[in-house]
């Protein structure tokens, strides 16, 4: 069975950031992810790792800012990333070098960096040049520090325009760029809503051995996995049969309470210690 990662960016949204590190070694998680840890300290965050007992297994760098304060907000002020955004080079570089200060700072091993969202009258197609470069510069960045940097798939329905939103394309910048630190975080959430097919996509990419880790959602609802069109028992198995050993991160938004919504894991769990 997979090992399961709490999301701390969407879960427990009753409690302040802070004190959700708490409530998931409550609800016995062992491993956690972020999206955007730069309003608090790497120390103040370190320390609530260790007191829990916590790895954290992912973290975003910023979706844009030129310093940390701007960095701390930029995603609710629009930013949604700026790897394949022309002119915006220098910001990508500073956003990089502050992701790996706190990935160093609280051992976290992957980095996911956002692409962007294509301005108005370019093509895409222009920019995978752009993006090619600025991900080989992170890549290699990132690989003198031991930490791998993940490009995600993102579906257009949430983020309209936004460059990357099919695994066939986040694997042809990987072939463009050419380092081995450079892996795909696969959500299943965002797959199903652009591609669908999510078994076969499992299938295709995951023996592969470039997919670092793996994120679940109920769709259409962001809710949790139980709840909607994806039968998530069934793509556990897979992951299983396909021998996946990564981390699958829970980046759901709970329809009620985060504590009381997780019988689907409790039920995934049992099924899986009967099986063994």
């Amino acid at each position: 069975m997979p090992q399961f990662a709490a999301n701390l960016s969407l879960m427990y949204p009753e409690l302040p950031f802070l004190d959700r590190f708490a409530a998931a070694a409550r609800d016995r998680f062992t491993a956690v992810e972020c999206q955007f840890p730069y309003a608090f300290a790497p120390t103040e965050l370190a320390a609530r790792l260790a007191d829990h007992g916590l790895q954290l297994v992912l973290m975003n760098a910023p979706a844009g800012g030129a310093d940390r304060a701007a960095m701390a907000t930029a995603w609710e002020q629009g930013a949604r990333g700026t790897a394949a955004l022309p002119g915006r080079e220098a910001e990508f570089r500073a956003g990089v070098h502050e992701a790996l200060r706190y990935a160093e700072a609280l051992d976290c091993p992957h980095i996911h960096v956002l692409a962007g969202i294509v301005p108005p009258g370019v093509e895409r197609e222009s920019l995978k040049d752009l993006c090619t470069g600025n991900l080989r510069w992170a890549a290699a960045e990132a690989a003198r520090a031991g930490r791998k940097v993940l490009i995600e798939p993102i579906n257009l329905r949430d983020v309209p325009r936004y460059f990357l939103n099919r695994q066939d394309h986040a694997h042809e910048l990987l072939d463009a760029v050419q380092a081995d630190n450079l892996q795909v975080l696969m959500d299943l959430y965002h797959c199903q809503i652009v591609e669908g097919d999510v078994a076969t996509k499992l299938q295709r990419y995951l023996p592969t051995g470039r997919v670092a880790h793996v994120q679940i959602a109920g769709v259409p609802g962001r809710h949790e996995p139980d709840r909607g069109e994806l039968h998530y028992p069934f793509l556990f198995e897979t992951l299983d049969a396909l021998g996946y050993r990564g981390w699958v991160g829970c980046e759901y938004r709970p329809a009620a309470g985060t504590s009381e919504g997780l019988g689907w894991r409790d039920r995934a769990l049992m099924v899986s210690a009967v099986s063994a």
